[in-house]
């Protein structure tokens, strides 16, 4: 019998004249190189290359590229999730005995990193208001080393002093970190406008389909770049191939699905508002809104895609309105093609007390909308509809 063909590890990728339009999905776990001094040249820096799935791969740096130009900056790093990125960030950066100040209205899974898991690690944080700049410096500690904030909040939309919390980073000597999920590039450049550290949970309108889990890190400072680094490759913190080839995919018509999301935000918000059954909408678009002046200059009129409103009423509305908008996915998440509804206390600040979540005015009735691309006047039916549920004897 004559010897079987081997074909393990030997079939040569075929050369081509042409290229592929399509960003090749390269799955390796494992780079192979010539010998150890090729090896030794790559992690000394002076060669290009990839050794180990972890430590980075090709479609993890063909992401950042892009994610990186819409940011204005360079060297990002692509995460396995918005929270790994917030985690590199922090536990890079910082050690025990360091206090950080944030925002009080952040993600929830964020807010209880600041508040239960950073103190078991030796880090100190202190929560303040960030549309007050007054209350930002009173958190500030001597063992104050950095601040982080979201531009616009989760889920109440408060619009953070952007401008006033820069200054104080740069006049304590602060690493000012901006989440900068809900906007995006679109609607505040963080790097441009003075941020340290920008994040972004890819997952959300960057890629844009709920089909990918995904984070992003862009540092300004070189030292700061190599240390969040460091951490995200111990800790396991990065991304697979796949995911981030379909967000490459999704980035292709981000700029779209932004204009056509905030348009019909927009539009919704004043649907909504006008509804008996609705106490009270947020929207920074809005006149209404507590920070409607601050969100024009600060946004450059790039309201974006969000709205909350607060229904009359507790968890019997609540279930009423979600069962009477079967098509409307009730789902803890946001920034897809498709319209998601969100119930933040029983989904991403259930881990808030019942005073805690009050003190935010997140109450029973509060939901956050993520306005998707379907035709405005599907939505304004389907809201119409389960407001109508609500109100109804």
């Amino acid at each position: 019998m004559s010897e079987r063909p081997n074909l393990v590890r030997r079939t040569v990728f075929p050369d081509s004249v042409s290229r592929a339009v399509v960003t090749p999905l390269q799955p390796s776990v494992v780079y192979a190189s010539p010998d150890p001094d090729a090896l030794d040249a790559q992690y000394d820096g002076k060669t290009r290359g990839y050794t180990y799935g972890r430590e980075g791969h090709p479609n993890a740096d063909v992401l950042a590229g892009m994610i990186d130009r819409l940011e204005g900056g360079e060297g990002g790093i692509v995460t396995g999730s918005g929270m790994s990125a917030v985690t590199g960030v922090i536990l890079g950066l910082l050690g025990q005995g360091d206090h950080i100040v944030g925002g009080n209205q952040l993600y929830g899974r964020s807010l209880r990193m600041m508040t239960q898991d950073l103190p078991r690690w030796g880090i100190t944080s202190t929560l303040a208001d960030p549309t007050d700049v007054a209350a930002m410096k009173a958190a500030i500690t001597p063992a104050t080393k950095m601040i982080l904030v979201e531009v616009v909040s989760n889920p109440t939309l408060r619009v953070a002093d952007m401008e006033g919390i820069e200054r104080l980073a740069q006049e304590h000597g602060l690493i000012l970190v901006v989440d900068n999920t809900f906007t995006t590039p679109y609607g505040f450049p963080a790097y441009a406008r003075g941020a340290d550290v920008v994040i972004h949970s890819v997952t959300k309108l960057l890629a844009g389909h709920s089909d990918v889990t995904l984070g992003y890190v862009l540092t300004r400072d070189a030292t700061h770049r190599k240390a969040i680094y460091d951490t995200i490759v111990t800790l396991g913190l990065t991304p697979s191939p796949w995911d981030c080839w379909m967000a490459e995919r999704g980035l292709y018509t981000f700029d779209m699905r932004f204009e056509r999301a905030q348009a019909n935000a927009a539009a919704l918000a004043e649907v909504v508002a006008a509804h008996p059954a609705v106490e009270a909408v947020l929207y920074p678009g809005r006149p209404d809104h507590p920070d409607h002046n601050r969100a024009g200059a600060l946004l450059n009129g790039q309201f974006g895609n969000m709205l909350s409103f607060r229904l009359h009423g507790g968890r019997d509305q609540a279930n009423a309105l979600t069962r009477a908008a079967p098509q409307v996915a009730f789902a803890p998440t946001l920034g897809d093609v498709g319209t998601t509804l969100s119930h933040p206390a029983s989904s991403s600040h259930r881990g808030l007390t019942a005073e805690g979540r009050a003190a935010l005015g997140i109450t029973e009735g509060f939901f956050r909308v993520s306005v998707g691309c379907e035709p405005i006047s599907l939505l304004t039916n389907d809201f119409t509809n389960a407001l109508n549920a609500v109100a109804a004897p």
